[in-house]
C-alpha cells in the first residue's frame, strides 16, 4: 500500500533528461524560455536591465488533493485547483499547454501502520488527470493503472509510462485512445519514472527490489540499491556506481538536473537537504537545508532558482542558487509533493 508524503516508507524519483548516455536515479532500499515583460520604460532608463522571464510553479499536494499554482515575480500562491484523491506525479505536455498529474485512490498508510486495518482502495479515483494551463481547470482523468504515482512522457508526447505502485506493475498509457495498452510487472513498490534521452527505453525504479526496470519502449516489454544515488550507463544499462549520502535518516527523494547537464539536485525527505552532485565527477559538491521532508523539486527556467515541495510544513521553499539560502517559504496547500515549473 502506497505511502503519504513525509510518511517515511515510500520515496520517488525524478530526472531531468541530458544528453549525457546515462541516468542518474535515486534508488532508495531502492525551460522553457518565455517572452520577457520588462517595460520599455524601465528598458529606456536602464538598457542593460531585463525582467526575468514570466513563469509559474505549480504544485501537487497530496492530502488536500488540489493543485497550487505560484506566480513566479511575486512569488504568491494565485490559484488552488480542486484535482482529485492523493495528487503526486506531475509532468508538461511537449507543448506546454496540458499539465498531467497522477491521482490514486489508495489510503495514506505511514511507518508502522498495519496495512489490514486501512480502508479498501477507491479504484475509481485512479488516474492521470488531464488539466488545461489557460482553462486553468481539469478537462478530464485517464485511466492509468492502479495506485499510479510517477511517471514519464514518451519522446514524441503520444504515450505515458506510469508506475503503479500497489500492482507491482508498470503500465503504458496511449493519450490520445485514452487508454492503456500495456501492462507489464515489475518489482515490488515502482516509484520513480523517466525515459531515456533518444525515447527508445522507460527506467521504472523499485522500492522493494532496489532495482530499475528496463522498459524497451518500442517492444512495449521488460528487459531485466538504500540511501544512495544509482549512476547508470542507459546504453548497456549497466550500474556505473552509487553516491552514498551517508546517515540512514538522508534518503534521496527526487532529482532534476541543470539544463547544461553540469549538477544534480537531490532532494532527501526527512534529510532535510538538497544534495549537489557534479555530474562530471559524480561527487557530491555541496548540500544545503531547505525545509521539512522536501520531496518534489523543480528548477527556474534560468537554473537560478530551486523550489522544493515541503510535504508536513505544507510549503514550498525559493532556493537562490548562487548562495544555497532559501529566500521565502510559500504556503500551499496540505502535504506539497510534485513541482514543475511553465512559462505563462
Amino acid at each position: 500500500m502506497s505511502g503519504a508524503n513525509g510518511g517515511g516508507k515510500n520515496f520517488h524519483c525524478q530526472s531531468t533528461h541530458t544528453k549525457l548516455n546515462r541516468l542518474l536515479l535515486a534508488a532508495c532500499v531502492a525551460t522553457l524560455p518565455a517572452a520577457c515583460r520588462g517595460s520599455r520604460i524601465a528598458e529606456r532608463r536602464d538598457p542593460l536591465r531585463r525582467e526575468a522571464p514570466a513563469y509559474r510553479i505549480y504544485v501537487t499536494n497530496e492530502a488536500s488533493g488540489d493543485l497550487s499554482v505560484i506566480d513566479s515575480a511575486r512569488l504568491e500562491l494565485v490559484a488552488t485547483v480542486p484535482l482529485g484523491k492523493r495528487p503526486r506525479g506531475i509532468h508538461a505536455s511537449r507543448d506546454r499547454r496540458t499539465i498531467y498529474v497522477a491521482l490514486s485512490g489508495s489510503p495514506f498508510a505511514g511507518p508502522g501502520v498495519d496495512e489490514s486495518k486501512l480502508p479498501p482502495p477507491d479504484r475509481s479515483a485512479d488516474g492521470i488527470g488531464v488539466f488545461d494551463i489557460l482553462q486553468n481547470r481539469l478537462v478530464r482523468v485517464l485511466p492509468s493503472g492502479p495506485d499510479p504515482e510517477q511517471f514519464d512522457l514518451s519522446k514524441d508526447g503520444t504515450l505515458l509510462y506510469v508506475s503503479n505502485e500497489d500492482a507491482a506493475a508498470a503500465s503504458i498509457v496511449d493519450l490520445a485512445a485514452g487508454k492503456v495498452t500495456h501492462t507489464l510487472p515489475v518489482g515490488e513498490e515502482p516509484e520513480g519514472v523517466t525515459t531515456s534521452p533518444d525515447g527508445k527505453f522507460a527506467y521504472v525504479t523499485s522500492e522493494e527490489a532496489g532495482a530499475v526496470f528496463v522498459l524497451d519502449t518500442a517492444a512495449a516489454k521488460i528487459c531485466e540499491v538504500g540511501n544512495l544515488v544509482a549512476v547508470v550507463d542507459s546504453v548497456n544499462h549497466q550500474l556505473l556506481k552509487t553516491i552514498p549520502f551517508g546517515s540512514k535518516e538522508i534518503r534521496p527523494m527526487g532529482v532534476v538536473v541543470s539544463a547544461d547537464g553540469s549538477k544534480a539536485y537531490v532532494s532527501t525527505g526527512r534529510g532535510r537537504r538538497v544534495f549537489v552532485i557534479a555530474t562530471a565527477t559524480d561527487q557530491i559538491s555541496a548540500s544545503f537545508e531547505v525545509g521539512e521532508r522536501p520531496w518534489g523539486l523543480a528548477l527556474s527556467p534560468d537554473g537560478k532558482t530551486l523550489y522544493t515541495a515541503n510535504g508536513p510544513s505544507n510549503d514550498v521553499s525559493v532556493v537562490d542558487l548562487a548562495t544555497h539560502a532559501v529566500t521565502k517559504k510559500i504556503k500551499v496547500g496540505e502535504r506539497p509533493w510534485g513541482v514543475i515549473t511553465l512559462p505563462r
